[in-house]
């Protein structure tokens, strides 16, 4: 495995591009599988950090789970903590020496669907994404919506004052549609609860997440909810401050912190080997694919960590019925 760091990945761009002639030379038509020398090359795109405690966190959980799965067979070269404005830069240094690069969140989407234009030899995926219109990039969907109405009902069944809290971070649509459900599932567990949701236009603005958080808790919030990365350090300090409990995102860490009393599971981390076992097999496909809880738990699910029989049965009725369709829920 190869890292590079935001300062290092800059320097070494002219680099990059120098050898991607030869990269797209030796990528087989279709047999991802016999690179011709040797290892298969993967880049990835981890645009926060990989110890957020979340999306950013899995996601890199996934590529170590597939490094230890394919050993020698795959090479991944990853790079992390990428400003908005040097998406495009990063992606480019990737896509220089990788035919199959992850952007492994969806605010790099806009940014990838502009360099596949430019490396059309090179397939590209984007876990999180929301549209899919090139014919060498993947896009799939976590589906947050609704993993974020299922927290919702359990936020409301966990709550001993009647209110609870959602903090996200950019107000783009897959974040605030997921704010909304979480509100939606919270009053169909308790239609009197008090919802307080907010933004802090950043992922990783801990002073933004502790402020909002702390509002929420003024206001009577006892249980908390986000879709941030780093940010989330500010809501835990509120929280742990005046005695409140959160609801964590992406994976199942019960029994780690107390302050958590239950975790929604985004699996990013899932999402990013599944396209790698894709790209090895030589089955990977463009277009757009949507998990969530069709998907299986791995790739979303809800645990309370320690539920009663209510708990657990009101959960696992919601989950079958947003299944069966018989819930509808916003675009994730």
């Amino acid at each position: 495995m190869s890292h590079r760091s935001r300062r290092s990945f800059l320097t070494a761009l002219a680099a990059s591009l120098g050898g991607a002639a030869g990269a797209a030379l030796a990528l087989p038509n279709g047999g991802q599988t016999a690179w011709a020398d040797g290892p298969v090359p993967i880049g990835v795109l981890i645009p926060g950090s990989k110890t957020d405690k979340g999306w950013m966190e899995s996601a890199y959980d996934g590529m170590l789970e597939s490094e230890a799965k394919y050993g020698n067979r795959i090479k991944v070269t990853y790079i992390e903590n990428v400003a908005m404005g040097d998406m495009e830069q990063a992606l480019t240094t990737l896509a220089a020496k990788n035919p199959l690069v992850i952007a492994a969140a969806g605010q790099a989407e806009a940014a990838t669907l502009k360099v596949a234009k430019r490396f059309g030899h090179v397939k590209f995926a984007v876990v999180g994404g929301a549209r899919a219109d090139a014919n060498n990039v993947s896009i799939y969907d976590v589906r947050q919506a609704e993993i974020a109405y299922v927290a919702g009902a359990a936020a409301a069944m966990l709550s001993k004052h009647g209110a609870v809290s959602y903090v996200g971070g950019m107000q783009i649509p897959a974040i605030v549609n997921a704010g909304k459900e979480f509100g939606l599932g919270a009053r169909s567990v308790n239609p009197d609860i008090k919802y307080f949701e907010s933004y802090t236009g950043n992922f990783d603005d801990v002073a933004k997440a502790k402020e909002a958080t702390l509002a929420a808790i003024a206001q009577g919030a006892d249980i908390h909810y986000n879709i941030l990365n780093l940010g989330v350090r500010g809501m835990e300090q509120a929280a742990r401050e005046k005695g409140t409990h959160m609801i964590g995102s992406y994976s199942n860490r019960c029994g780690t912190d107390p302050l958590y009393i239950a975790y929604s599971i985004t699996g990013t981390g899932y999402i990013l080997s599944y396209a790698i076992d894709q790209f090895v097999a030589g089955t990977w496909e463009a277009g757009f694919k949507p998990f969530g809880l069709m998907a299986g738990p791995k790739a979303s699910n809800m645990v309370v960590c320690q539920p009663t029989p209510s708990i657990t049965a009101k959960i696992d009725e919601i989950k079958k019925d947003l299944i069966a369709g018989k819930i509808q829920t916003l675009g994730s």
